[in-house]
């Protein structure tokens, strides 16, 4: 199972396009709502989540997935499940995926980043990782990107890792 997280402010192509392409793959993907199951996005679009985050089910996790957007990014690092969801994944091997804000403001303090290769939005750099200023950085079960332009890259690195190819997403790789 693969959780994708949405807050208040979140961005929208960070969430709907990582979230298009996975189901395209064959991955179960659920999607959270962060303060309740409706939610709506940093440029109006409101999203009635699959699942509240009293429900996720760290147990069956193959990856956790942060959109950023602001405050998107600020809402996801003040949830409780959030955090813990990054805890249990940095114990216990779960690709985390994290794009724009999130990867310097989400991840940071918990340890995600440490010695690690990140990229994120301009301004939301941090220095508990190696900041790339890449488009889409992969080391280990961290993948980061900078923000909307590379949502489909993003994507993409996600059903890589997860599904160990791109099937079912060939059409939309370059």
């Amino acid at each position: 199972m693969v959780y994708l997280f949405l807050a208040e402010g979140f961005e929208d192509m960070e969430a709907v396009v990582p979230f298009d392409l996975m189901k395209r793959a064959g991955i179960e993907v659920k999607t959270v709502g962060i303060g309740g199951k409706t939610v709506e996005s940093a440029h109006g679009l409101s999203v009635t989540a699959e699942i509240t985050e009293k429900e996720v089910c760290f147990e069956n996790s193959k990856a956790f997935v942060f959109p950023g957007g602001w405050p998107g990014a600020k809402n996801l690092k003040n949830s409780e499940t959030v955090n813990n969801a990054i805890t249990f994944a940095l114990h216990n091997d779960i690709i985390i995926g994290a794009i724009c804000a999130s990867p310097g403001y989400v991840l940071s303090g918990t340890g995600a980043l440490s010695g690690k290769k990140y990229t994120c939005f301009p301004g939301f750099e941090v220095p508990e990782g190696k900041y790339t200023a890449g488009k889409v950085e992969i080391d280990g079960k961290l993948i980061t990107a900078c923000g909307p332009a590379a949502a489909k890259d993003f994507a993409l690195a996600l059903v890589k890792a997860i599904n160990g190819s791109l099937d079912g997403v060939e059409d939309f790789s370059e």
